[in-house]
């Protein structure tokens, strides 16, 4: 099979099951994983598919049934903030930014199979469960408040926090923190708050 076909075919995997690991793809069209990363490498610069902690995503673009507002607080997604959230129902949400999808992730704890959010300095994607997340930073964004900004390396975290001020927090510490922020402003939790 020629790379082309094989690119056809693994975007047609991932419109069907929203989200793939790099080894599902390898088993499912018998080839190296390797070559699936090789595969992937135009259809993430064409932006047809995201690459995730793993595997793969198909891109919120390619999917007609994602739209570009945020799940929480349905502001309009930078794509540089986003935070994506892999549910078990093979569905994908996306927020705006970190604070939100902090607080999406909490409200779906057990449906959340995968997140992934990008790093501030890199603009790579990572494990959201692996980020190391600054809050109360003097730098403005331009999205929600708190400010909730992602990094891959914690010497990256602290370096930024010296220069701009705030606290790091790991993931559990960040989920819990930006929710007891914004329960600490008067009706801000509930101006935010969407429920299912």
């Amino acid at each position: 099979m020629l790379p082309i076909e094989r690119q056809h075919k693994i975007k047609d995997l991932l419109n069907k099951h929203r989200n793939m690991k790099i080894s599902d793809l390898s088993a499912r069209l018998g080839v190296s994983e390797m070559t699936i990363h090789r595969d992937l490498r135009p259809l993430i610069d064409d932006g047809a598919v995201l690459k995730t902690f793993g595997g793969a995503s198909i891109a919120q673009k390619a999917n007609e049934n994602i739209t570009n507002d945020c799940v929480f607080c349905s502001r309009t997604i930078n794509d540089r903030l986003a935070y994506r959230l892999i549910l078990s129902n093979n569905r994908t949400e996306t927020a705006c930014c970190a604070h939100c999808g902090l607080l999406r992730h909490r409200q779906l704890s057990n449906d959340v199979i995968q997140a992934i959010c990008p790093d501030f300095f890199r603009q790579t994607t990572l494990s959201s469960q692996l980020a190391f997340y600054v809050m109360d930073t003097s730098v403005e964004i331009g999205c929600c408040h708190p400010q909730v900004l992602t990094f891959e390396r914690s010497g990256d975290a602290e370096k930024f926090v010296k220069g701009f001020g705030g606290t790091v927090y790991r993931f559990s510490e960040a989920i819990e923190a930006i929710f007891q922020k914004m329960n600490e402003h008067d009706g801000c939790f509930n101006s935010h708050h969407r429920s299912d």
